[in-house]
């Protein structure tokens, strides 16, 4: 939780917290991810998160409020899954599918289908709020450079062939991993072959 959100939180000195952050956030984000946030109106966002809407008011001062500190707070989660997954990968090229692979791990069943929050975002506001949209691209070129310097280091390691693009692959992989997430929203499950598929890319 960021130091903005606690001041909010704790705007009234004595008074005690009426809600969890923490929870409150999670179910944004189910609902964001699944509506868009165009379509989650104040009175969804109202029974998905059991408040009233003056306390998401007071709490976030507006739905985009909430919709940033729901954005960060699935970022700082799938950043930390993200993590996790990469920590015994031992070179380069294991990194690579790692990621790829937690992206398809991603992609299953109910979690599939509640969808990406960064994806769905990125598809509603490309277009429409330059902020936002701008916000979304930085993550997603984030992505891109951790996938960069992960070919970097399996072409130093031996593990990646040498004339590998980093760049364009890099790029190529994201879209990958984009996609993935995409076809999980659809239900469709079926896509462990695409990971290997993708990691030829490297060879």
């Amino acid at each position: 939780m960021t130091d903005f959100e606690k001041e909010r939180l704790n705007a009234r000195p004595g008074r005690p917290r009426e809600f969890e952050i923490d929870q409150v956030l999670d179910d944004a984000i189910v609902l964001f991810s699944r509506q868009g946030y165009s379509a989650s109106s104040v009175a969804d966002l109202s029974e998905a998160l059991k408040l009233t809407a003056g306390s998401i008011y007071k709490a976030f001062k507006d739905k985009r409020g909430l919709f940033h500190a729901a954005l960060g707070r699935y970022v700082e989660r799938s950043n930390a899954r993200m993590l996790a997954a990469l920590r015994d990968a031992p070179d380069g090229r294991a990194r690579v599918r790692c990621m790829l692979s937690e992206y398809a791990r991603l992609s299953q069943g109910e979690t599939g289908r509640t969808g990406c929050l960064v994806v769905a975002s990125g598809i509603e506001f490309g277009a429409s709020d330059p902020e936002l949209a701008g916000h979304i691209g930085r993550l997603l070129n984030a992505r891109e450079q951790q996938l960069r310097c992960f070919i970097d280091e399996g072409r130093t390691d031996g593990s990646i062939a040498k004339q590998v693009d980093s760049e364009s692959v890099a790029r190529a992989l994201l879209c990958v991993a984009q996609g993935i997430r995409v076809l999980g929203k659809t239900g469709q499950n079926s896509i462990a072959g695409v990971v290997d598929q993708a990691m030829r890319l490297l060879d």
